[in-house]
C-alpha cells in the first residue's frame, strides 16, 4: 500500500524487451537504500517486485496486464519516473490509500500554467468517470492529487510547485499519457450496492432499523443488539 507521495525522481537505465513482458532497470538512490529481493516499489504509480538491487539502481519484471493497463510499456532508458516505497506500518498518510494497481491511462489535454502552480485537464478512459467525485482524490502517475473538477468523461487537477519540481508531472505536456487510479473506495462501494448487500447476518439474527444486527438466543431471552 502507498500513499501517493511521490519520494524521489529516479530514471530509466535500461528496458529490456521481453515481448509480452519487459523488465526494466530504474535508479533510485532513496528508494532503494533499504529495498531487497521481493520488495515494492511503485513506479509512475504502478506497484512493481524488486528483483535485484545495487549501486542505487533496481530492475523490475513488468507482464502483459501491466504494460496493457499502464504507460510503463512506452519509457524508454532516460525516461524520468515518480518513486516511493510502500507505506511502513504506523507511517503518517499524507496523501491517500493508494494500491498501486492502475485502472488506466489517461490523457492530457490541455495544461494551464500560473505563477501559483498549474492545471492539468486529463480526458478520462470509458468507466472511469463514476469514481470520481469534486474534491475527491486520484493518483496521476504516482502522486495523489485532489480532484478540482469532475466529469463523466475527464476531470481536472491542480499542482503546486513543489509537486512540478518534484515529480514527472512538471514536464507533462498535452497528448502525453498518465497512469490512473481510481480511490479504491469508490469501486468497493459500487460493488456492494450492485450487489444488493446487507449487513453480514448470522443463524437467528434479524436486521435491526439502523442497519445492525439483533440476536435472540434460542431457550432464554438473553439478547445481543449490535447498532451502528
Amino acid at each position: 500500500m502507498f500513499t501517493g507521495i511521490v519520494e524521489e525522481l529516479g530514471r530509466v537505465v535500461a528496458v529490456e524487451d521481453h515481448g509480452e513482458s519487459a523488465r526494466l532497470r530504474l535508479r533510485g538512490p532513496r528508494v532503494t537504500a533499504d529495498a531487497g529481493h521481493g520488495d515494492s516499489i511503485a513506479v509512475n504509480g504502478v506497484c512493481l517486485t524488486v528483483v535485484e538491487t545495487g549501486d542505487g539502481e533496481f530492475t523490475a519484471d513488468v507482464m502483459a496486464e501491466t504494460l496493457h493497463r499502464s504507460s510503463l510499456g512506452a519509457l524508454t532508458v532516460g525516461s524520468p519516473v515518480n518513486l516511493e516505497r510502500p507505506m511502513a506500518l504506523g507511517g503518517r498518510l499524507d496523501g491517500h490509500l493508494v494500491q498501486g494497481h492502475v485502472d488506466g491511462t489517461g490523457t492530457i489535454t490541455a495544461r494551464r500554467d500560473a505563477d501559483s502552480g498549474t492545471e492539468l485537464t486529463v480526458a478520462l478512459p470509458d468507466g472511469l468517470g463514476r469514481y470520481l467525485v469534486e474534491k475527491g482524490s486520484i493518483t496521476v502517475d504516482g502522486v495523489s492529487l485532489t480532484v478540482v473538477e469532475a466529469a463523466d468523461d475527464r476531470f481536472t487537477v491542480s499542482l503546486i510547485p513543489t509537486t512540478l519540481a518534484l515529480t514527472t508531472l512538471g514536464t507533462k505536456q498535452p497528448g502525453d499519457p498518465v497512469n490512473l487510479e481510481v480511490d479504491v473506495l469508490a469501486k468497493y462501494v459500487e460493488r456492494l450496492l450492485k450487489a444488493g448487500a446487507s449487513p453480514a447476518r448470522t443463524a437467528g439474527e434479524t436486521a435491526t432499523p439502523y442497519g445492525g444486527a439483533q440476536r435472540e438466543e434460542h431457550g432464554g431471552t438473553q439478547r445481543k443488539e449490535e447498532v451502528r
